[in-house]
């Protein structure tokens, strides 16, 4: 199950998400995104868990906690509309 987490903040890295989630279950993957200029945080990003069971657990106990100071807005992701490509002339 693949997860949005989002308003995290800026100081937290990639294990730190991870370990938040590693509780309700086997986390596959966990990448806060970046911002490719500035090489900062963008305060969100997704973790995908093994399991839906432990995905469901994860956002409901996850959703509108705080964490770092932040209240964490967490929900299972959407994957990406594509977005027609702009013509270069």
């Amino acid at each position: 199950m693949n997860i949005y987490v989002g308003n995290l903040s800026y100081r937290m890295g990639d294990s730190e998400l991870e370990a938040i989630f590693a509780e309700f279950g086997e986390v596959k993957s966990a990448k806060v995104i970046m911002d490719r200029d500035t090489g900062r945080s963008k305060g969100f990003g997704f973790v995908e868990m093994m399991t839906s069971l432990g995905g469901e657990k994860a956002i409901e106990a996850l959703n509108g906690n705080e964490c770092q100071g932040r209240t964490l807005r967490v929900n299972e992701a959407k994957p990406r509309e594509a977005k027609p490509r702009r013509a270069s002339y």
